[in-house]
């Protein structure tokens, strides 16, 4: 298993992973399906993250298949341009593995030569393993965002994490 930064071109293949891992979280935010974006706006974003310098996308890959991605978002504004979003995914199989501890670890490697002091991220308070995974790599529960997103007709709470540098 390799973890590296995306590379252009790889676009369609992420959308991919993407849609193929909202079909297997029930805690993402898009449901199956509902995903409209595709590969072009998704490379067009790629491109516009290398030149802003504060965004990424880590990936994980075993062979040739990309089975993890990590998602850095970078504020756009001058006053958040240090906060950087993240949205992670794993596909089933491979999840529990160390591929998220080894995704946070270049995410931290990468950051060392930035300017980014804040990171964050929402989690649904479901996901034990999640939870248990941001803890572990330095991340702090804020605050709770209450009845956050509806799953399967009822209302979830997320907790608003972050790690401060």
């Amino acid at each position: 298993m390799k973890i590296r930064e995306i590379k252009q071109g790889e676009a369609a293949a992420l959308v991919e992973l993407i849609k193929e891992v909202e079909k297997q979280s029930k805690y993402m935010l898009l449901e199956p399906g509902e995903r409209t974006s595709g590969a072009q706006e998704l490379e067009s974003r790629i491109i516009e993250m290398k030149k802003v310098g504060n965004s990424t996308v880590f990936v994980a890959e075993e062979g040739k298949e990309l089975i993890g991605y990590l998602m850095a978002i970078g504020g756009t504004a001058k006053r958040n341009k240090h906060c950087v979003y993240l949205v992670t995914g794993i596909l089933d199989e491979y999840r529990g593995s160390g591929i998220g501890t080894e995704l946070f670890k270049h995410l931290e490697e990468w950051r060392r030569g930035t300017e980014i002091e804040r990171l964050e991220l929402t989690v649904v308070t479901l996901n034990e393993a999640g939870i248990r995974l941001y803890k572990k790599m330095g991340f702090v529960i804020e605050g709770t965002k209450r009845k956050s997103l509806c799953i399967n007709g009822e209302f979830v709470d997320e907790y608003y994490m972050s790690r401060i540098f």
